[in-house]
């Protein structure tokens, strides 16, 4: 089922799977502020729809994403800080919104990801790429810096490989990126869909809260004390414990059967 029609993306629900691609091949999908004013109301629209389960984010034809167009760089070169600063703001916000999605994320990655491209694969939860795509950070080559994404790279990848991959610029093949963690699968494109599907099938069979509370749990330990993460863990493990998803999965696994949540998949 098509939710909208967009400029820039496609979107469509089916089977409770969220499906946006990114629709300007033409120009190997880069983004301009049209796309990720679109983007960030698809991912206002499924953080509100119960119904869907899981969100895949692809490319059309042989790229998925080559960062910012070039046509919308040479407008921004000239605008005021303000208006600069606008832009980069919404940048930021679109990634936010994907990282803390509370559905799952996959990005499938057809091809090359090159700098923003490279934050919407690192903002999403599990990426697969197909092994010719190219990953690279390559702001520097244009005297930029990876800014906005710079946070999920780092929490992917690690500081001591951003350190090499923001300051070369360097193109990297899908094996390095997967080897860096920023990408989780690598195969031959034909084969990068039955990969997708599989994942697709183990988040669906678990329990949609629990995914969303992983992610949150995820999001949130990192950033504590371990006194104050001891305290929250617990507190979120007895709420779970008690909540209609937690007893109807501990019932289920008691009882030999598929928990409901996974009959209307």
């Amino acid at each position: 089922m098509v939710k909208s029609k967009f400029e820039t993306i496609l979107y469509e629900v089916e089977n409770s799977i969220a499906y946006i691609i990114l629709n300007r091949p033409e120009v190997h999908n880069a983004f301009n502020n049209v796309m990720i004013s679109e983007l960030i109301a698809v991912f206002d629209d499924i953080k509100e729809d119960a119904d869907i389960r899981v969100v895949i984010l692809t490319g059309k034809g042989k790229s998925f994403c080559a960062g910012a167009d070039l046509n919308w760089m040479r407008k921004v070169k000239d605008y005021s800080y303000d208006k600069n600063l606008k832009g980069s703001l919404e940048l930021s916000e679109l990634f936010h919104k994907i990282y803390t999605s509370p559905r799952p994320t996959v990005a499938r990655v057809n091809g090359i990801a090159i700098g923003g491209g490279t934050g919407l694969v690192a903002v999403c939860d599990i990426a697969v790429a197909a092994e010719k795509a190219k990953f690279s950070f390559s702001e520097v080559k244009l005297g930029l810096i990876p800014a906005c994404i710079s946070p999920y790279v780092i929490k992917k990848c690690g500081e001591g490989k951003c350190r090499e991959f923001f300051l070369t610029g360097e193109r990297m093949t899908a094996e390095k990126a997967c080897n860096a963690g920023l990408i989780n699968f690598v195969a031959p494109l034909e084969e990068i869909d039955k990969i997708v599907d599989n994942l697709v099938n183990q988040l669906i069979s678990s329990g949609p809260v629990a995914i969303s509370k992983c992610k949150e749990l995820l999001r949130r330990v990192p950033e504590m004390s371990l006194e104050k993460a001891g305290k929250y863990t617990a507190e979120v493990i007895a709420q779970m414990r008690m909540s209609n998803e937690g007893q109807e999965g501990m019932n289920a696994f008691l009882q030999k059967r598929k928990p409901k949540w996974t009959k209307d998949i």
